[in-house]
């Protein structure tokens, strides 16, 4: 028998649901377990290969703030997917994030964030952009109380952070590493 889920009761109701879900395990054990429930979501590492560059952002995170200290985190776009399609829902949040345009994505994995607490899958992307593509100023949309700083910064830079450890948001070293696999010419000189 696989585990199942007899029921589940909501303890909050906001941006996110927090649910206790009851659980029999396959040996008949009896578990609660908390889930935290938001939808799925999408980011994307935008890059200019020509340029070796990446656009990233930098915003306050209340709760890396609250678990270490940090007010803020270097990241890639990323945001909670409103569209039917994700592809949609990361130009959006490239867009409202840096002000770039985003034309083909390249698909990377839809993942689970953190499958031991929480529902949400995300959608990952590289996307290949031009100087020319970064046609507003993005910044985060006021209405969500976003303040966002948007680095344009070398690729090479990047991957020396990584290796030193100082990329700290997973979803932004998963879509550096691949692309360092996927493409190791834009990491070296010239």
């Amino acid at each position: 028998m696989a585990p199942i889920i007899r029921g589940t009761r909501i303890v909050h109701d906001g941006w996110s649901r927090f649910l206790v879900a009851e659980v029999t395990m396959a040996d008949g054990t009896r578990l609660a377990r908390e889930i935290e429930d938001h939808g799925r979501a999408v980011a994307v590492l935008p890059y200019d290969p020509d340029r070796r560059v990446a656009l990233l952002v930098e915003q306050f995170r209340a709760p890396a703030l609250y678990a270490a200290g940090v007010a803020s985190v270097l990241e890639v776009p990323a945001g909670l997917l409103d569209e039917s399609e994700p592809e949609e829902g990361a130009r959006r949040e490239a867009f409202e994030e840096t002000g770039l345009r985003l034309g083909v994505l390249e698909p990377v994995t839809c993942g689970w964030s953190m499958p031991g607490i929480s529902t949400e899958q995300m959608d990952l992307f590289l996307a290949a952009y031009a100087a020319t593509d970064r046609i507003g100023t993005g910044g985060g949309l006021a209405s969500e109380s976003e303040d966002i700083t948007v680095h344009e910064m070398p690729l090479a830079d990047l991957a020396a952070m990584s290796d030193r450890g100082e990329v700290t948001d997973l979803k932004t070293l998963v879509l550096l590493l691949t692309l360092r696999l996927r493409r190791p010419e834009l990491f070296s000189g010239g």
